[in-house]
C-alpha cells in the first residue's frame, strides 16, 4: 500500500487521480479537526488519535504505506492548512519519548523503519528563497518524524484569487494578543501570552483559537481592526498548528489591511529552541504576503517544563529566568513598536540529558495514570 495526501481541489485532482490507482487517498472529503494537545495518541490510545473524524489512524496509515506523496499548495514557508492538520494527526507515528539525533532533541521511532516521503509544492511563480524555505521545512518535519525526504519538487500553478471584501479600518494603538493552542488558558502558551501581558505597557484584548471556532467572523474582525498582532503559539510538526494556519489564509483572503505590525510568543516540548525557526519564518513569509511588519518573535523550548515550573516559582527565577529576559525584550519592542531579532530562549543551568531524562520518566508515568501497561505505550499498528 502506497499513500498520498493531497489539498487539491476535484478538478485539478482529476488530472492526476490516474497516477495513484491502487494508491490509499487522503484528502479534504471532510474537515479534519486540528490537534488538541491531549497527548492520547501517546499514552491513551498509542498510535492512534482519540478524535474520531476519519482522521485518526493516520499514523498508522503512514506506517503501512512503501512510499508516501504529499501534495500541497505553498503556504508560508511549508503545508496548506488542510495538509499541516492531516501531519499534527499523525503524531502517533513516532512516540513521545525524547533522544538526540545529530545534535538535537527528536521523538524516537516507534517503526524500525525508514519511511521515504516525496513532497510536491505548487504555486504561482514561487521564488528561490521560498523553494528553499518549503526544502528546510520537509527536511525538518522528516527529521522529527524520523523519516527521510526522497524528492521536493515545484510546479508553477496560477490560483484563482477570491475577491477581498473591503477591508475594516484600524483602530490605532489597539493590540490583539490570540492564543494559537486548542488547550486555551490551559496551555503553556496561555500561561506564557500571561506572563507577556504583565509586561505590556496597553493592556490587549486576548483571543483563542476557540473563540476563532465558535464566532470566526467576529474574531477576524478583531484582528482586522487591531493595529498591533501578538500570536502566542505551539510548535506542532515543526511549524505553525493547522488552526493558526487556517486562520492566516482567511485573513490573507479577505484583503487584511496593511501596516500592522506582528510579533510571535512561540513554545514547544524540545529542547532547542531553534527548532522554532521555521514557524517564525512561516510567519515572517505571512507579514509579507500581506504588507504587515513582521516584529520579531520569542521562542521557547522545553515548554512543559516551563508550564510547570511558572505555577510554582517566579518566572524570573530559576531555570525559566532566561525565558524571562526574552519575554522582557520581546515586551519592549512591542511597547516601542520597535522590531526586534527573533530570540531564542532555553531552560537557564538544567542540562539537556536531565531534561530528557525527566520528560521520558514523565510520558511512561502519564500512560500509567491512563491505566496503560507499561509496554502497551510502545505498541506497534
Amino acid at each position: 500500500m502506497d499513500l498520498v495526501i493531497h489539498d487539491l481541489p476535484p478538478e485539478k485532482w482529476a488530472r492526476l487521480a490516474s497516477d495513484y490507482a491502487g494508491w490509499t487517498v487522503v484528502s479534504e472529503d471532510g474537515p479534519v479537526r486540528p490537534c488538541i494537545g491531549c497527548f492520547g495518541c501517546w499514552n491513551r490510545t498509542p498510535g492512534v488519535c482519540v478524535q474520531k473524524d476519519g482522521y485518526e489512524n493516520m499514523g498508522e496509515l503512514v506506517h503501512r504505506a512503501g512510499e508516501v506523496h504529499v501534495i500541497s499548495r505553498y503556504t508560508y514557508g511549508g503545508f496548506s492548512g488542510f495538509v499541516k492538520g492531516v501531519f499534527d494527526r499523525s503524531l502517533g507515528y513516532v512516540l513521545p519519548h525524547f533522544e538526540v539525533v545529530q545534535g538535537e532533541t527528536h521523538h524516537k521511532k516507534r517503526y524500525e523503519e525508514d519511511k521515504p516521503f516525496t513532497f510536491f509544492f505548487y504555486g504561482p511563480a514561487l521564488t528561490a528563497a521560498e523553494k528553499e524555505s518549503a526544502r528546510r521545512y520537509v527536511r525538518a518535519v522528516c527529521a522529527n518524524f524520523r523519516a527521510r525526504v526522497e524528492a521536493v519538487e515545484f510546479r508553477e500553478e496560477a490560483e484563482e484569487t477570491a475577491s477581498a471584501r473591503e477591508a475594516l479600518p484600524v483602530t490605532i494603538g489597539w493590540t490583539v494578543l490570540l492564543v494559537g493552542s486548542m488547550r486555551g488558558s490551559r496551555s503553556n502558551s496561555g500561561k506564557l501570552a500571561k506572563e507577556l501581558v504583565k509586561r505590556l505597557a496597553t493592556e490587549p484584548e486576548v483571543l483563542s483559537v476557540w473563540d476563532y471556532i465558535k464566532d470566526p467572523d467576529g474574531v477576524v474582525s478583531a484582528l482586522e481592526t487591531a493595529e498591533t498582532l501578538i500570536f502566542a503559539l505551539p510548535l506542532y510538526v515543526d511549524g505553525l498548528p493547522a488552526q493558526g494556519i487556517r486562520l492566516m489564509e482567511r485573513l490573507e483572503r479577505d484583503g487584511c489591511s496593511g501596516g500592522k505590525r506582528v510579533y510571535v510568543l512561540a513554545n514547544m516540548g524540545l529542547y532547542e529552541s531553534r527548532q522554532l525557526r521555521h514557524l517564525f519564518e512561516a510567519v515572517r513569509q505571512w507579514c509579507e504576503k500581506l504588507s504587515f511588519v513582521y516584529g520579531g518573535g520569542l521562542g521557547v523550548s522545553a515548554g512543559e517544563l516551563a508550564g510547570a515550573l511558572m505555577e510554582h516559582i517566579p518566572f524570573e527565577r530559576g531555570v525559566t529566568g532566561s525565558m524571562a529576559k526574552g519575554m522582557d525584550r520581546l515586551a519592549e519592542a512591542i511597547n516601542g513598536k520597535r522590531t526586534t531579532e527573533d530570540i531564542f530562549a532555553q531552560p537557564r543551568a538544567f542540562p539537556r540529558a536531565l531534561y530528557i531524562a525527566i520528560a521520558n520518566a514523565g510520558w511512561k508515568k502519564m500512560a500509567k495514570a491512563n491505566g496503560l501497561p507499561p509496554a502497551e505505550l510502545y505498541r506497534r499498528l
